[in-house]
């Protein structure tokens, strides 16, 4: 076994291998970009390397730099996690020509099977089922339309070097093809550096299931059972559970062996997944989607069914040790749901539900604990969460007996999960968990498309409003002087002579809803034009006690941020004033586009003077890998756009101005 091993990576999945070679008695050695000087992988590490500013670039994907860190350090080994360098052959290859040992597949197999259409080719021969699609590789646009309309709509364009569904477009209608590929293009250059594009069929209501391998250097290969990953949006899991509720033992045990073909037929060793598009109402058509030549995101279910650590078998293979089981001794117990807990927050535009990119500092902190739950966690209070990388912060998984005990426990540990300070989908999360369709295990690829409505709350209760409008109260009244007298005119109470006390009025605003006027005055809170309410408010440190007409309701709370029951507000104040003298500005520039998301804008489309439609493509902005399309908001003229490709815009931050197309009576 290795006595130091580097941990090329950062966030959640740094902490989780630096925990386990903590167990097995090995040193470990992070390493961090300036932008995460203060978190927690590289506190947790025996020892931490600095590797240039926040870029990935110029950090995390700088091979040189890595190997550098190595050396320094006396690293004998390499593991890479996920993302970034992890499935990049050349990374492979250079850790093996400087002497040290990649914790991983051989770089051939990496190469392999990191080339989605060469991948394809390589299991078909080995018997495995493949999805119908485009073959050959450095396909034309018009080779890739040709083959789209041979297939027949729907179709799934892919990036044949990527992952993770960043560039992967799903195409019904054959017009929109030719701007589709430009777009996947676009995002596969920026995320992979390679725009190589293949197509495929899409089968409607796909089960996404993968399956875990397990390979040595001495020919053994094992699978260790399927994990579920059919909750998606925008092609990126957010939900994964082992076992599937849709495979009986035949297939289970036919997909399982197919996993071992794929793994076999590209000489892997290491742990490795192998990801089948699966019919639902047809199990038995499994298709062989890739194979994932790392360790996934969703490893920890699989871990809890097995009770094997992958990373500790990950360091034994990579050390020349054998397996120590055969596929005979690899029993699934019990079921395990996991939950990635992101930096984004869901908001609904008609009935596109969108995810946005959200970033800030970690006031409050409290991850879950209890029988059954897991939290594999990179966060700590203070931690500065940015847009230069990967949204993910945090991974809380449980496991019980069954898949309803599981699902219980996830739903609980994810209403126990606070972190104030940035936006998080805990509360999205918890709902889906929580839709008869999931409960029933009844899933697919879509249904998060199709039942976006019943899954983002737009509503902000009534008691949050009074809750945060009581803090500022509270913080309204004077503290005790050294005489512990207080002057009782001082005191925002409301008194006044001779008539009822006076309400004293907090204008609140939660970023995307509506002012509401909050008035509060000794016992009651009056929230709009709702009827007063018995209230009151017991704060101790950053937890707050809200006494709401006759219930009582649980916070916490840190700088205008309140939690409860996994949802989060940021509650701001807001001058009606203000707001009032601006109105005139603001109708002038009813066209005013802004960020919706703090990003850096890759593509602008117009220019002043240039005339465009409702819902026209006029820019886009990127954040933590993820694009989003600024279109125009009614027929008009582009009159202001102040921002070129590469400019780095904040939230909020104006974009572009379409003054509205003037009526055809007035032109005429």
């Amino acid at each position: 076994m290795f006595e130091t091993v580097l941990v090329a990576n950062r966030g959640e999945i740094a902490v989780r291998v630096i925990r386990t070679l903590r167990r097995i008695g090995v040193r470990s050695v992070a390493v961090y970009s300036d932008a995460d000087a203060g978190a927690l992988h590289v506190a947790e590490a025996d020892t931490a390397v600095r590797i240039g500013p926040a870029p990935a670039v110029e950090s995390y994907l700088s091979i040189q730099r890595l190997l550098d860190a190595a050396a320094r350090t006396g690293a004998q080994a390499v593991h890479p996690g996920y993302g970034f360098l992890a499935e990049n052959p050349a990374f492979a290859r250079a850790c093996q020509e400087a002497g040290l040992v990649f914790i991983g597949p051989p770089a051939s197999a990496i190469e392999l099977m990191g080339d989605k259409i060469r991948a394809k080719e390589t299991v078909r021969a080995a018997g495995v089922p493949v999805v119908p699609g485009s073959s050959g590789s450095g396909l034309t646009d018009a080779q890739l339309i040709d083959a789209a309309r041979q297939i027949g709509t729907p179709v799934l364009l892919k990036p044949s070097a990527g992952g993770g569904g960043k560039g992967m477009r799903l195409v019904r209608d054959e017009a929109l093809l030719a701007d589709e590929i430009a777009a996947a293009r676009r995002e596969a250059r920026g995320s992979f550096g390679d725009d190589t594009l293949l197509v495929e069929r899409w089968i409607d209501r796909p089960r996404h299931i993968e399956i875990q391998v397990l390979a040595d250097a001495h020919g053994h290969v094992v699978h260790l059972g399927e994990r579920e990953c059919s909750l998606q949006r925008r092609h990126q899991k957010v939900i994964e559970e082992a076992p599937s509720v849709l495979l009986d033992q035949a297939t289970r045990v036919a997909m399982g062996e197919a996993a071992v073909q794929a793994a076999r037929s590209c000489g892997y060793v290491g742990a490795g997944t192998v990801e089948f598009i699966v019919p639902g109402a047809d199990p038995a058509a499994y298709c062989f989607m890739e194979m994932n030549t790392r360790l996934q995101v969703e490893h920890p279910v699989t871990e809890l069914v097995t009770g094997l650590d992958l990373v500790e078998w990950q360091l034994r293979v990579a050390a020349g040790e054998e397996l120590a089981f055969g596929q005979q001794d690899i029993t699934l117990t019990g079921h395990a749901i996991e939950a990635r807990i992101c930096a984004e927050s869901a908001r609904l535009t008609g009935e596109r539900l969108d995810f946005l990119p959200s970033s800030g500092t970690v006031l409050e902190l409290d991850e879950p604990r209890g029988e059954g739950v897991r939290v594999d966690s990179g966060l700590r209070t203070g931690s500065e969460v940015g847009t230069a990388y990967d949204p993910m912060l945090s991974k809380i998984i449980a496991h019980g007996p069954d898949r309803a005990t599981a699902l219980r426990r996830l739903r609980a540990a994810l209403a126990g999960t606070v972190v104030l300070g940035v936006d998080t989908n805990t509360a999205f999360l918890r709902r889906l968990l929580a839709h008869p369709a999931v409960v029933s295990g009844d899933l697919d690829t879509g249904l998060i498309d199709h039942e976006a409505v019943r899954l983002v709350d737009s509503g902000i209760p009534d008691e949050v409003y009074a809750a945060a409008a009581l803090l500022r109260h509270s913080a309204l009244r004077p503290r005790p002087a050294a005489s512990k007298w207080t002057d009782p005119f001082s005191v925002p109470s409301g008194w006044r002579l001779g008539g009822e006390p006076a309400w004293t009025v907090h204008h609140l605003r939660v970023p995307g809803h509506e002012p509401v006027a909050v008035r509060v005055r000794d016992g009651e809170v009056r929230v709009g034009a709702a009827e007063p309410v018995p209230a009151a408010l017991d704060v101790d440190g950053p937890r707050a006690q809200l006494r709401w007409d006759g219930v009582t309701h649980m916070f916490r709370h840190a700088d205008g941020w309140l939690a409860r029951d996994g949802d989060s507000w940021l509650l701001k104040d807001h001058d009606p004033v203000e707001a009032a003298l601006s109105g005139g500005a603001a109708a002038a520039h009813a066209g005013t586009l802004t960020a919706p998301m703090p990003g850096t804008v890759t593509v602008v489309k117009v220019a002043p003077g240039d005339t465009v439609t409702t819902g026209q493509s006029l820019l886009v902005v990127e954040a933590m890998k993820m694009e989003h399309v600024i279109a125009a908001p009614h027929d008009g003229t582009v009159t202001e756009i102040d921002i070129t490709p590469g400019s780095t815009v904040a939230m909020d931050q104006v974009l572009a101005v379409v003054t509205p197309a003037a009526p055809a009576e007035e032109e005429s």
